[in-house]
């Protein structure tokens, strides 16, 4: 059983991504990493949400940062955000992922700081 999974939509992400799988690793905390772009391969998105047994999904996005909140719409479980920074300096990320409609759960991060996606997942890790 993973118990986060990590998702990029994009391979340029994987920076931030790094700074979460090294903070689970050091805690003993299981994780899966994939890229996977909700805009380009929904199909594989869908799928890989289905297959997973993860227990918290950290989303890591930048642009139109659709993909936490496309992960949100498909599981109950738990998701974190995490903007990137790029155009506007993560600002147009920051507000893609805060502004998620009534029912679309997702917690949300500052922008390129997967430390902080780490341990928050921790924390809902804890909980039981």
């Amino acid at each position: 059983m993973v118990e986060v999974s990590i998702i990029c939509g994009s391979a340029s992400d994987q920076p931030v991504a790094e700074k979460a799988w090294k903070l689970l690793k050091e805690h003993g905390i299981s994780y899966d990493f994939q890229v996977i772009s909700a805009h380009r391969e929904p199909d594989a998105l869908d799928e890989y949400i289905r297959a997973t047994d993860c227990r918290v999904f950290i989303a890591i996005a930048g642009l139109s940062a659709a993909l936490p909140g496309v992960i949100a719409s498909k599981t109950k479980k738990p998701v974190i955000g995490v903007p990137v920074s790029g155009k506007l300096m993560g600002f147009d990320a920051l507000l893609s992922i805060v502004q998620m409609p009534k029912g679309v759960p997702v917690a949300c991060v500052g922008v390129d700081n997967g430390e902080n996606a780490a341990l928050l997942a921790i924390r809902i890790l804890e909980l039981k």
